[in-house]
């Protein structure tokens, strides 16, 4: 009996000991298992939750925008600072290349500071509920709107956007104030000791230079290069050689013949001061040569935080109240949709961020509604050490760059039978759900000079691809990369010295883009489907291989060149010049699938395959592409716009790098048939002023019927022909 009555006790005991720990635990609002210590049990300490990113925003100057926008109102522009926080063990930062290398605060975060810039609705009432973002391309501000040259931009303050930039890469130089740029960590070894690996660059010299500064490359040459790791250029992985073109053999400079350095013919002659970010070449650089640069750099920039930057950035902006700080978000309440634009470089940067996965908030949902990737063909090696973000290709610059080994094709069950790899730019938003509606747009460059033709076809270009639902592709026929001038010859320019053909282009897409992106703006907000994919087809012929072209004989013409009576355009004479698209190893750290992982073999080994280019054909009387979106200027020609052209300088074989060329018809049925062109004459298209006037008007409410042209644009063309009159 007295065992039994201790026993009691002793349970009675445990129990209340076991109440009042629970009740402690709970009033701590702690949680956890009690342990024992004889029969009582003992508290442990909670392990502490884990740290929540903070985000701090900091705005340093708030301006009037001038002007009033109807119902809207004014407008002000906000400029500041994101500066914000990274989970390294969150499995959304994972893909992050060497992010667990980066150095970490005392909450144990990796952290970013990314300028922007805002332009908002004072009254936010007004606000039409649309964040619009812009990516910079190369920390620049390509689309920020000039209501003086582009008076159509008033549509979308008018509507009552928010119109954001802000930074996500990591390598901008704060050249200039209004160059956005985007702090993101160095990685280090374990032991703080730098990270070393190989890198290689392009150097073009303009003119003859005895050094040029490092990064180099046409595309990339502004930005914060990679130190050598040593300044030694006899040690392994140090060359330099020279070419004329692409394809020609690449022949070794001495170590003895160039140096890090800064030299002058003058007053410094080689081998110059020593500077880690220039190259001083004994008897200097020739602009008719192609040098390509190998060395060993240090301290990789961890780039791929940019992305996560600017997903944290729009997911703050878009939904929260406040900062870390309480400092308000001056959006707050007032988004109720995003769409994220990119053009060119950033719009490759765009697909990157959606190909990566990062259109995924850290709460699971979408960062952007939409996506808008214009004249953007590759994507942007923003992840892999040692990135360089800044890159691009031309027929025989960056051939070998990175930005070419993601899959072109959108679909998550692409199959790229080159590679043997499946899956495309949308797997990842796919598993998640977060896949935001999509539109590419592609100008004829990005056939030519891009390798654009992949994500129309598959990769041995027999067949073209089934496009997924929630995609759009638009193709802007007989444009090149930067637009043209839409129905004026001023922006031409014949310089015989550079390029065999006029260079520039009368075809403009920017009131192209300006529609598209109204019919995103619709799909996303009211769930009005877009206008069909106008792109060219294998099927229909339309898309064909280079040498299937079909073009009209263009003779006896003459162009004023720049400062210049004019001159004769020789007669046109195609020539099958294109970039290829070869399948490249970087070695078995990297990860090309997703253009990301440590490269090891640079510049890279040609694996003896090679993806198929196709470019879209042309009509055979006028010489203007057949398929795409068919501006104004293609439907009423003045001439025929390539959508290529050639450079002038004797020995190099290439393409005008992102050009197109402008030969102009003739303007009289005589002068047509003496000349031996087979195109037609303005005279035998129009007959008379009235009738280029009708044909442009036609072609102007045609494209507005289809969607592809705001009315404000279609007046604004008919105006500029009414003005400019072509014939009598």
């Amino acid at each position: 009996m007295q065992k039994t009555q201790e026993a009691r006790r002793r349970r009675a005991l445990f129990a209340a000991a076991w109440a009042i720990a629970t009740l402690t635990l709970g009033a701590c609002g702690g949680g956890g298992s009690g342990g024992f210590s004889g029969f009582l049990p003992v508290a442990t300490t909670p392990a502490p939750a884990a740290a929540t990113p903070q985000t701090k925003l900091a705005i340093s100057a708030t301006a009037d925008y001038p002007g009033s926008f109807g119902s809207v109102g004014a407008y002000e522009q906000l400029t500041g600072t994101i500066s914000g926080e990274l989970d390294p063990k969150d499995p959304k930062n994972a893909i992050i290349q060497d992010l667990e290398l980066a150095p970490v605060n005392a909450r144990g975060m990796v952290e970013y500071s990314a300028d922007f810039v805002m332009l908002k609705p004072k009254d936010m009432s007004k606000a039409n509920g649309v964040l619009r973002y812009d990516a910079p391309n190369r920390g620049n501000i390509l689309t920020m709107p000039n209501l003086a040259a582009n008076p159509s931009d008033a549509e979308y303050f008018e509507r009552g956007y928010v119109w954001m930039f802000s930074a996500w890469q990591g390598d901008v130089p704060k050249s200039t104030p209004q160059r956005l740029t985007v702090t993101v960590p160095v990685a280090k070894n374990k032991d703080g000791s730098s990270i070393t690996g190989p890198y290689a660059t392009e150097l073009i010299a303009s003119a003859a230079t005895p050094s040029i500064a490092l990064p180099g490359g046409v595309f990339n040459g502004s930005m914060i290069p990679y130190a050598p790791a040593s300044m030694d250029n006899t040690q392994p992985g140090f060359q330099l050689t020279q070419r004329v073109n692409e394809t020609d053999p690449r022949i070794a400079i001495a170590p003895s013949d160039w140096k890090f350095a800064n030299c002058d013919a003058a007053a410094n002659p080689f081998p110059g001061t020593a500077d880690p970010a220039r190259v001083c070449l004994k008897g200097g650089f020739q602009p008719n040569q192609l040098y390509e640069l190998q060395y060993v750099a240090k301290d990789p920039k961890v780039m791929g935080v940019g992305l996560a930057a600017l997903r944290d950035t729009i997911s703050f902006f878009r939904s929260a109240a406040a900062d870390a700080a309480g400092t308000p978000n001056p959006l707050a309440g007032k988004i109720a949709h995003t769409i994220g634009q990119g053009t060119s470089q950033s719009g490759n940067a765009v697909k990157t961020f959606l190909h990566l996965g990062f259109n995924q908030r850290l709460d699971g949902g979408k960062v952007f509604d939409g996506i808008f990737a214009h004249v953007a063909a590759r994507q942007t090696n923003i992840n892999t050490r040692f990135a360089v973000p800044g890159g691009g290709g031309g027929l025989r610059t960056d051939h070998r760059a990175f930005g070419q080994t993601a899959p072109r094709g959108l679909a998550a069950d692409y199959v790229d039978a080159v590679s043997g790899r499946s899956g495309g730019v949308m797997k990842r938003c796919t598993a998640t759900a977060t896949c935001p509606r999509f539109f590419l747009g592609l100008s004829g460059t990005e056939f030519w000079q891009l390798q654009g033709s992949p994500v129309l076809t598959d990769a041995n270009g027999f067949a073209d691809l089934v496009q997924p639902d929630n995609a759009r592709i638009y193709y802007y026929g007989s444009t090149q990369h930067g637009g043209g001038t839409g129905g004026l010859a001023t922006g031409i320019n014949f310089n015989p010295a550079a390029t065999v053909y006029p260079a520039g282009s009368m075809v403009d897409f920017a009131d192209t883009f300006r529609a598209l992106f109204m019919d995103m703006e619709d799909w996303v907000v009211k769930n009005t489907a877009p206008p069909a994919s106008q792109v060219p087809k294998v099927a229909d012929g339309t898309l064909v291989r280079p040498s299937q072209l079909l073009f009209p004989t263009i003779a006896g013409l003459s162009w004023p060149p720049a400062g210049g009576t004019p001159a004769a355009i020789p007669a046109f004479s195609y020539l099958a010049r294109y970039n290829g698209f070869p399948l490249l190893d970087y070695g078995p750290q990297y990860r090309p699938e997703d253009e990301s992982g440590i490269p090891t073999v640079v510049p890279p080994s040609y694996m003896g395959k090679d993806y198929a280019i196709l470019v879209p054909q042309v009509d055979p009387g006028t010489g203007l592409t057949k398929a795409g979106i068919r501006s104004v200027d293609v439907q009423a020609p003045l001439g025929t716009s390539l959508e290529f052209n050639y450079v002038a300088t004797p020995g190099i074989v290439d393409l005008a790098n992102l050009t197109g060329s402008f030969i102009p018809f003739h303007k009289t049925e005589a002068a047509r048939t003496a000349a031996g062109d087979t195109r037609p004459s303005i005279e035998s298209l129009y007959g008379t002023q009235a009738g280029y006037l009708s044909a442009v008007t036609s072609a102007a409410n045609s494209l507005v019927a289809q969607r592809f042209l705001l009315q404000r644009d279609a007046d604004r063309r008919i105006q500029r022909a009414q003005a400019n009159p072509v014939l009598p």
